[in-house]
């Protein structure tokens, strides 16, 4: 019998959700999506969660949401904010989307989610050892794991190399804001994963982000000891993974 859940995928700009089956990983209806309200405010956007979700076919009373959010998570509290209100830093999101929505919801950053999918779904499935995922956008989102369990929050995107955030410097939006061909922004990819690997000697790296679909235009370029691949859930993956975990949260 397929676990069904709804996923929800928070960004500055839009709010995406669906109905996903978490035993096969497939959504179970269209993504619906809502711009997010201005400002990004805990309350009006419990309130635009409230219409998207009456919007998808299925998603009954009694379904579980997992939500995925841009911020450190710990324990349903959301500890920073990127793109949205500052007002959502300390805040119980866990209890504010329960109590809004009237059903059980457990929120956690958007690269975990990501992560987990492709862990669970994806790229990662069946794989032993230290698996890293980043997302290459705007900044660079990282997910952990070891042996299939996420080690969460890591935000390794933010790692200091050169002096700086190095995320200013490899960031997708750093090779568009700087014009950079694909080699010269090769060259910071490799710094920048050369370094990780240093550090935690992974068996693989797992590459998403919107530019993962021009995966053969860089990867080919990184000279490391660990496997590189591309994500395979994509645009997905934040529904798919924050669904699945709403679900494992359900049983505890």
């Amino acid at each position: 019998m397929a676990k069904i859940a709804i996923g929800i995928d928070i960004g500055g700009t839009g709010i995406k959700g669906a109905l996903v089956d978490v035993s096969s990983g497939e959504l179970l209806s269209s993504r619906v999506r809502i711009e997010t309200p201005e400002g990004g405010r805990p309350n009006d956007i419990a309130e635009v969660l409230k219409v998207l979700i009456s919007q998808i076919p299925g998603a009954t009373p009694d379904l579980p949401v997992g939500i995925c959010f841009p911020a450190v998570v710990q324990h349903g509290v959301t500890m920073s904010a990127a793109n949205v209100s500052p007002e959502w830093i300390g805040l119980d999101a866990d209890s504010l989307f329960t109590k809004s929505l009237g059903r059980p919801v457990h929120v956690i950053n958007d690269a975990d989610a990501a992560g987990v999918a492709e862990v669970k779904f994806g790229a990662g499935r069946k794989q032993d050892g230290l698996v890293i995922m980043t997302t290459l956008g705007t900044g660079i989102g990282t997910a952990l794991f070891l042996s299939g369990k996420l080690v969460p929050n890591t935000e390794l995107g933010h790692l200091e190399i050169d002096g700086v955030d190095y995320e200013s410097k490899a960031s997708f939006a750093a090779k568009e804001r700087e014009e950079l061909g694909w080699d010269t922004w090769a060259e910071r990819l490799q710094k920048y994963y050369s370094t990780l690997e240093r550090l935690f000697s992974p068996d693989l790296f797992i590459i998403g982000g919107g530019v993962s679909k021009q995966h053969d235009e860089f990867v080919p370029l990184l000279k490391l000891r660990a496997k590189v691949v591309p994500a395979k859930k994509r645009n997905n993956a934040g529904i798919l993974g924050a669904a699945a975990l709403a679900i494992r949260s359900t049983k505890n």
